[in-house]
């Protein structure tokens, strides 16, 4: 049996080891995930929404007032509409959890969403045409440089 990047078990106890400890370091984290199989911090994951769509809302952040972990991250988007949405982040997706930054209210049940970009164009025309318009703006680009 071997291991790939792992700290769970000392190489002493029989195991076949396919790094050191000193290797660890030199791994990143998310490559241990990939190569383990591991669930991703969902905090990380979080970070990457909302850089990913930044700019076709007017304000998207990950909460620091409600605890994210490993399985849970929670971000705050405000729409270009101007409507506030808490949304929680977890491996079955994401979904509305609160119409409130910073705030989950239990009794809403909102069905979860496999991208960000199915949850915002349900919520937000404003997002869908400037999302539309960015595409647009790019594939201009690309035609620019291709001819």
């Amino acid at each position: 049996m071997s291991r790939k990047c792992s700290d769970e078990l000392p190489a002493e106890e029989g195991m076949e080891v396919d790094c050191t400890p000193e290797d660890l370091s030199r791994c990143s984290y998310e490559e241990r995930c990939v190569e383990l199989g591991e669930v991703k911090d969902m905090r990380l994951e979080a970070e990457a929404v909302v850089s990913d769509v930044l700019f076709a809302v007017t304000d998207m952040q990950v909460s620091h007032s409600l605890t994210s972990g490993l399985d849970v991250a929670y971000i705050n988007v405000e729409t270009r509409e101007g409507k506030r949405y808490c949304l929680e982040l977890t491996e079955a997706g994401l979904r509305v959890v609160g119409h409130v930054f910073d705030q989950v209210d239990e009794e809403l049940s909102s069905q979860y969403h496999e991208t960000v970009y199915s949850l915002l164009d349900s919520l937000s025309p404003g997002y869908r045409e400037a999302f539309g318009n960015a595409l647009l703006q790019r594939l201009e680009r690309l035609k620019q440089n291709g001819q």
